[in-house]
């Protein structure tokens, strides 16, 4: 028998103890042994979990039980799970965790000490979609050319909306509030956070590159209006919060932001609070996953998965799923040198000469317009939208401020990347 501990039984420990209860003939089949949850931490312990466990406040009580073999970490945060599961590693103790934070941030470490201990982290990404096993043990034959993924629920739940429904972001915001699917402060969803994060772990295990959340590109969906919807629509788009990762040469791009997708993709038919994630291999080709990103039992069953995986294999193999440098030379690509094509749109006096003045603007930062179109408003002003030819992220950013102090431009100019 394997016996559990869980650090953090809230709604996804909750519903492991439930899973294992529930299926535990199945899994017994599976795992080839029973599992056994021996106890909880909580930081509340008068709430009624809806659990048949001993729970406690400490999670040394459960780092420190000689009879706990698995600890399952489902705290939240980044030091503080950070130095629970060293404790456990150190006594030698198999790990399974679903916080994605902590991994964006310690990922090499933690593979490090891990060693020879399994330490498995399915949840961390994309919930119950098997992402991690299906890039670090399925797809292990290929060169990782590229990895796409709408990867938060909360912002393709909302970019739907607005697309299908005509919404705008603040009323669609407060509707996904009061649905569950937005935290008070959304910030870490909405602002690409959440998303990033996971992110950088798929790309460790793609292409063994160790960037923190800082060192890449990550943008949210905050500045979105019905005005770029309509723009996406008349020229065959639909807008998502995309987390991409391309290899070229010897770089390798980070970025995660809001992205005008052609219709006919298959990860642009990904809709509501569904997650995707589409690899492409240099010998298999594009593969697909689909399925939900979040929720308490979609997300428990990747925790037990992995729980299952070292009740049958025992040992441990590198965390990250390399023993040596997966591409000697690969370097993380300056965000500044970003190649992409580029949506801007911009409220501007709607006067002659205006339009021939950003032109030459375009033109002065080497950026090449692909379309252009004009939009009257109200009281002499017009939206200019304009879809570039491929260009430089640097240009991008220096035309942007540019704009932005332009007598004639009456609103900050927005930008949107192209995925095409």
């Amino acid at each position: 028998m394997l016996k559990v501990g869980i650090i953090g039984v809230g709604t996804v420990g909750t519903s492991v103890v439930n899973i294992l209860k529930d299926n535990a003939e199945i899994i017994t089949a599976r795992a080839g042994k029973e599992i056994f949850v021996k106890s909880g931490v909580v930081q509340n312990l008068d709430k009624d979990r809806g659990v048949d466990i001993k729970l406690s406040k400490d999670p040394m009580d459960i780092i420190n039980d000689p009879e706990i073999d698995i600890v399952v970490e489902l705290m939240g945060g980044i030091e503080g799970p950070f130095d629970v599961v060293k404790a456990a590693l150190a006594k030698g103790k198999a790990v399974v965790t679903a916080n994605k934070a902590l991994l964006a941030y310690h990922r090499y470490e933690l593979q490090e000490l891990a060693g020879d201990l399994p330490f498995e982290y399915e949840a961390a990404v994309a919930g119950g979609i098997p992402i991690i096993n299906a890039l670090r043990d399925g797809l292990t034959a290929n060169h990782i050319e590229s990895i796409q993924g709408i990867m938060n629920g909360t912002c393709n739940y909302m970019m739907t909306k607005m697309m299908n429904e005509g919404v705008d972001y603040q009323p669609i915001l407060d509707e996904a509030q009061a649905l569950g699917y937005a935290e008070a402060d959304p910030s870490f969803d909405v602002g690409g956070f959440d998303a990033a994060h996971k992110l950088l772990i798929l790309a460790s295990i793609a292409y063994g590159i160790d960037a923190k959340p800082e060192d890449i590109l990550i943008e949210g969906i905050d500045n979105i209006t019905q005005e770029d919807i309509a723009f996406a629509k008349e020229f065959g788009y639909v807008i998502k919060l995309l987390t991409i990762a391309k290899k070229s040469g010897n770089e390798v791009e980070l970025r995660t932001h809001a992205a005008l997708v052609p219709q006919d993709k298959m990860i642009a038919k990904v809709d509501g609070v569904m997650n995707a994630v589409s690899v492409i291999g240099d010998k298999v080709g594009e593969t697909l996953f689909y399925g939900p990103g979040a929720g308490g039992d979609a997300t428990a069953s990747a925790v037990v998965a992995n729980i299952i995986d070292i009740a049958r294999r025992g040992k441990g193999s590198p965390m990250l799923g390399f023993h040596t440098p997966l591409e000697k030379g690969l370097t993380l690509k300056s965000k500044d040198e970003i190649v992409s094509k580029y949506y801007l749109r911009m409220g501007v006096e709607d006067k002659p000469g205006v339009l021939s003045s950003v032109t030459k603007m375009f033109a002065d930062h080497d950026i090449s317009i692909e379309t252009v179109l004009q939009r009257p408003i109200d009281n002499g002003s017009a939206n200019l939208l304009f879809a570039t030819h491929e260009a430089v992220e640097k240009n991008i950013q220096s035309i942007m401020k540019e704009l932005s102090q332009a007598s004639f431009v009456n609103t900050v100019p927005s930008m949107i990347r192209i995925e095409a």
